[in-house]
């Protein structure tokens, strides 16, 4: 009883710091004809009275981006997500996401407003920033260290991989005992390596940033690299706990990250996106710079409530 009060009270937390800043909070379509926003395999269903497919959503992102598109500043949703995927302490088919978009913000003004956000919450629902999580102790005390995904994999292996190619990564991949397969774009071999060989080293809360392209097809390429996005996750005890970009907004290279997302498909990479022809029409009309960010509210709530 009381894990469902705290968690309750977590996202009255969080509902309260966006409230705060004039955020509005929406509701967008679980069922979707195209599922996007993320990498992941999608429920299917079918619409008796329209004859037609419909997928449960893996994510709300594109959703709240039209919104954005429309004029509005800010905008946020707690949503159910649904992936039809494996299962384990931290993956569930079903779970809790909360995502927010913020117009004329970048991810470095995101991961400020996310440290802002998780400090305050969890102080105000724990009374201090410190918790304990198993056997460890964290601290949610600003700021947060703050790494690239290129040097933190350098760090813990040893092994510089940013002027690698696709080949080059997979036999780096296979030097370090990793099973890869020939469906495996660059993205999913440099995931595959951060995943067995990093995260799990991650205890405090760290930004991981600047993401190579091919880990991102909805994320704006780096001012300064081009071959890297502008995008951070927040990993803590060792598993992601919150996903941020500086949202994507130009057409034109939206569409070819979509080609690349399919010729990915079409080499049996069954999470890889559907191409998205609403979102390429409605970045057309014009996104303002945005800058986006999900959390998990049940890994949250897990780490809040050492569960």
């Amino acid at each position: 009883r009381t894990t469902f009060i705290e968690r309750t009270n977590i996202i009255n937390s969080m509902r309260r710091f966006f409230n705060e800043q004039d955020y509005l909070e929406v509701e967008t379509p679980i069922l979707q004809p195209i599922p996007g926003g993320a990498a992941a395999r999608p429920f299917i269903t079918h619409h008796n009275a329209l004859d037609i497919p419909l997928y449960l959503r893996i994510a709300n992102e594109l959703y709240l981006k039209r919104l954005i598109v429309g004029g509005y500043e800010g905008v946020y949703e707690f949503s159910k997500d649904f992936r039809n995927e494996g299962m384990d302490r931290t993956h569930n088919p079903e779970f809790t996401v909360m995502e927010i978009y913020v117009a004329f913000k970048d991810y470095q003004w995101m991961m400020d407003f996310t440290e802002a956000m998780l400090e305050r919450t969890i102080n105000e629902v724990k009374g201090t920033t410190k918790i304990t999580s198993g056997d460890k102790e964290l601290d949610f005390k600003r700021p947060f260290k703050r790494v690239t995904m290129l040097d933190a994999i350098k760090e813990n292996t040893g092994i510089d991989i940013s002027e690698m190619g696709e080949q080059e990564l997979r036999q780096t991949c296979k030097d370090l005992g990793l099973e890869v397969d020939e469906s495996m774009g660059k993205g999913k071999l440099i995931d595959e390596i951060f995943g067995e060989k990093v995260e799990q080293y991650l205890i405090q809360p760290t930004f991981v940033m600047d993401y190579p392209v091919e880990m991102s097809p909805l994320c704006k390429k780096h001012r300064n690299n081009p071959e890297l996005t502008e995008r951070f996750e927040l990993i803590v005890n060792g598993k992601e706990l919150a996903n941020a970009y500086t949202e994507l907004n130009d057409p034109i290279d939206q569409k070819e990250r979509f080609q690349e997302q399919l010729r990915l498909s079409e080499k049996g990479d069954d999470e890889a996106m559907y191409i998205d022809y609403d979102l390429v029409t409605f970045l057309r009309y014009g996104m303002p710079p945005t800058a986006g960010m999900d959390i998990g509210i049940d890994r949250l709530v897990m780490l809040l409530t050492n569960k």
